[in-house]
This record gives structure tokens, sequence and C-alpha cells, in this order.
């Protein structure tokens, strides 16, 4: 069977070897209670301290702002109701069109509980307008939360320049950081974000682990109450293999920082450049140069993107329509809804994630695959030579 071309890495990523590496002593011979008085879990207490100073590194705090979580969505979930907590006479939340479902429908709910959200629009290039924002602030406005880069076009947000923004009017900022963690550099030290949320399955860690970074001082409720772990800000013991595969994923990440953004870069622009160039009807979803330098999210007119996605895979070929926690979803994407895309690209629109392990060879085969599907699709599609027609009776049904 041939190698799978994994182009997903948004989604989810393989587990590095060392990462696992790090992983199995804590999950066969040391298994000791970190919190256990006794030596044998003393030891085990070790990994953690150095895996929450390796995350603290990554993202430029101090160990003792770093919370460990299961994941991203708990982590935003965590900061959210604690920024609301801190602040129960402030009623109102600011956050944007494009975010994670982990924050929209977070704050869909408080809605329903009487809390107000202003959600900031983005432009056609899914960039933010920062008067918009701050035309948004009000008295009672207790959270803002902005992603630090989205998930399905790449588009980076200005997350410093929003944070003084905020700050200025004595609010706190909460960042989805879960996309631009170990892909951009971070430096926490010297930016007024108080609440940073991040998940390892994105940095080649494994799933069920995250980090939620506090700023030392903020004000925080736990979202899990219990023991005393994590300075008491999330009960539950700790789960020390992923912890461990946590903080080598981090120590891995600043070691290849640099080749994110020159390596893997290099590759998406190549695959980039020839599928726009080789494939006519496409375009570019997103900021051509504010991306993260491994997304590229392309549509191709006039075809659906699932039947796209179904003829890749039949080549070996892993990639997406959109973000991993709505697939199934018959609806087309709510962030190149927000960026006010026609419908002639809305369904037939792909993401492609590289990682650092996509090598060049994967690359040509995707190249060779993706015109030969387009046009296959293309000349069964009853619209090509009418595209004024395109999804409309699908769209009049919704």
């Amino acid at each position: 069977m041939t190698t799978p071309v994994y182009l997903d890495n948004n989604a989810t990523t393989c587990v590095a070897e060392e990462v696992l590496e790090a992983m199995w002593p804590y999950l066969t011979k040391l298994y000791g209670n970190p919190s256990s008085m006794h030596t044998f879990g003393g030891q085990v207490a070790k990994v953690v301290k150095q895996s929450r100073e390796n995350v603290a590194n990554l993202i430029g705090a101090d160990p003792s702002e770093i919370v460990f979580t299961s994941c991203g969505s708990e982590g935003d979930n965590a900061a959210i109701r604690a920024a609301i907590a801190a602040n129960p006479e402030k009623r109102h939340l600011v956050t944007t069109q494009v975010e994670h479902p982990a924050v929209l429908n977070l704050c869909r709910t408080l809605e329903k509980q009487g809390y107000s959200v202003t959600y900031l629009s983005v432009d056609e290039k899914g960039c933010l307008n920062l008067d918009e924002l701050r035309l948004a602030l009000r008295e009672d406005t207790a959270l803002v939360s902005v992603m630090a880069a989205n998930n399905e076009t790449g588009v980076v947000f200005p997350i410093d320049r929003i944070a003084n923004i905020v700050k200025e009017r004595g609010i706190l900022f909460h960042v989805d950081a879960v996309q631009a963690v170990g892909k951009l550099p971070l430096n926490l030290r010297d930016s007024a974000i108080d609440f940073l949320v991040f998940s390892g399955h994105k940095l080649h860690a494994p799933k069920g682990i995250g980090a939620l970074y506090v700023r030392r001082g903020t004000r925080f409720r736990p979202l899990i109450v219990g023991g005393h772990q994590e300075r008491g800000r999330r009960g539950g013991t700790e789960n020390i293999p992923a912890i461990a595969g946590l903080g080598k994923a981090a120590e891995l990440a600043m070691q290849h920082l640099e080749d994110e953004n020159t390596g893997v870069r290099s590759l998406r622009d190549r695959l980039e450049l020839n599928l726009l160039r080789e494939i006519p009807d496409c375009q570019l979803n997103g900021h051509p140069a504010m991306r993260l330098p491994n997304t590229t999210n392309i549509g191709f007119k006039y075809i659906e993107g699932e039947a796209i996605l179904l003829l890749l895979d039949r080549y070996g070929i892993c990639a997406s329509s959109g973000s991993a926690c709505t697939s199934g979803s018959l609806e087309p994407s709510h962030v190149l809804r927000a960026m006010g895309l026609p419908y002639t690209l809305l369904h037939g629109s792909i993401r492609f994630s590289l990682s650092r392990y996509t090598t060049a060879e994967e690359i040509d085969r995707v190249l060779d695959a993706m015109p030969k599907i387009v046009q296959r699709l293309r000349d069964i599609s009853p619209f090509k030579d009418d595209a004024a027609n395109w999804l409309q009776p699908a769209a009049a049904a919704r």
C-alpha cells in the first residue's frame, strides 16, 4: 500500500518519534503519582517541572504561568469563563466571526445566559479592521477573544497590537493560539496578552494534552475544581505521559521554528503557486502574506470540495475542506462565509496544511493528482457552462 500523503496537519499531526520515546517510561515503569510524598512519585514530578519549563520557553513565558490542560477547547473555556467570573458585573464580550467553534459556541451559550457578544467581521482576505475593534469596546466589556491564526485560511491576526488596544481600556484579552504555537515565534513577556491557549496534537505531541498561559497576577477561577494540582488552577491527577510528550514536543518545536518558516513555507508556496497556475478558475482564500507558513486554502470554482476530497483519498492524499471540528456539516465554512466568498468558491475550497515531515515528493504527488481531479469533476458538473446558477437551487432550499 502506498504511504499516504498527509496534508491535514491543521487538524492533527503525527506524534514525533522523540515524543514517543519521552512518553514511554511514564507509561511503563515510572507510573507514580507526582503528588505523592515518596521518592517514586517525586521522580515523576520532575518531568512535569521540566515540561512546564519547555512549554514556557516556547511561548516566552514563566513556568509558573503555565497550566496543563486536556486540549485547546478546555483551555479556551477555562480562560473565557475565568475572565467573566473575575468581572461578574461586566456582561459583554468581543470576539470574531471566524473563531474556532470552541470559542464561538461558548459565546453563543453565554448569549443564552444573558451576555452580549460582538462578533467582529473580516474582509475578503480574512483580515480584521482594528477600528471596528476599538468601536466595539464598551465599559461593560469583560473580555476580548481573538485567535492568533485562523485554522482554515492560516491568516494571522496582529495579536500584540490588539492586546495593546484592549489593555488601554483595562479589558482582559484571550488568544486561541492553537494553530500558531510552534509555527510562529511568540514572546509573551513582551505582550499584554492575559490568556493564551494551545494544544499538543497540533505540534507533534499526542492528543489529550494542551496548555493554558495565565499572565501572572491575572485573577483566575478554575474550570475544573478538585485537588491542589496545577497550583489549584486545574483539579485532577496530571496526565504524566502526555505532559512528558508535550514538553519534548515544545523543545523540538523551538529547534525547528526556523525550518517552519523556511523549508515548510517553501514547500507550501511551491504547492500553492503550481496549483494556481495549472488549474483554471481557482483562487487563494486568505491574505497572501499574513498567513501561517504551512497553510494554503484554495477555492476551485463550480465543483464540490467533498468530491475533491473523496478523489484525493483515492490517490492516498489527505486534505480538508475546513475545520476538523465541523466536519460532517453540509454547511459551507463559516470562515469563508464571513469573508464574503461567492458560492462558486465556498463549496469547492480545500485546505492543505503541511508539517516539517512533508517532503517534496509528496508535494509532487498532489500536483500530479489535483489537475486531473478538478478536470474530471468539472467535466461531469451540470453547472460548468452555467456559472450563474451554480448551487443556487441548493442555497435557496436551505
